[in-house]
């Protein structure tokens, strides 16, 4: 049924050629066992757009961990998101979402990180910092702790 409703968007429409090419390359439709299934699928394949449309929709969305932007129901198609629902429109793509998010404003700020430490944390602390410095081979960094001791 879904692959005969996408033949005969591809049919009409007037980008048929380019949507052939692309859908032959890397169009799929993939069946799954149940919801479970497609949440898995779904979260290691961390689509750049990912709708969710079914009765359970809300449950469903919220496992989804690995995506660019999840649109939740049949109201909420993809360009809602992309040109009036307020989300960034830069998405990470092609699995990335696995580990990036969409761009925000937070890219644009920069950043760091501030450590202070107390004298009676660094006591308690100190052997198991070096051990994990030195597991890692950096022995000067482990002396650098210890040496505080």
């Amino acid at each position: 049924m879904i692959s005969a409703c996408v033949d005969i968007q591809v049919e009409n429409s007037p980008k048929r050629e380019l949507l052939e090419k692309v859908l032959g390359n890397f169009g799929r439709i993939l069946v799954v066992k149940d919801w479970f299934d497609g949440v898995e699928i779904a979260n290691r394949i961390a689509p750049e757009h990912l709708e969710v449309m079914t009765a359970e929709a809300e449950s469903m969305a919220a496992q989804i961990e690995n995506a660019g932007a999840v649109f939740i129901g049949p109201w909420s198609s993809e360009p809602v998101g992309d040109y009036f629902a307020g989300p960034n429109h830069v998405l990470p793509t092609n699995g990335t979402g696995r580990f990036f998010s969409p761009l925000g404003v937070y890219d644009f700020l920069k950043r760091m990180s501030i450590i202070r430490y107390s004298e009676k944390a660094i006591k308690k602390n100190a052997k198991a910092i070096a051990a994990v410095a030195t597991e890692e081979g950096f022995i000067h960094h482990a002396a650098a702790v210890l040496k505080r001791l």
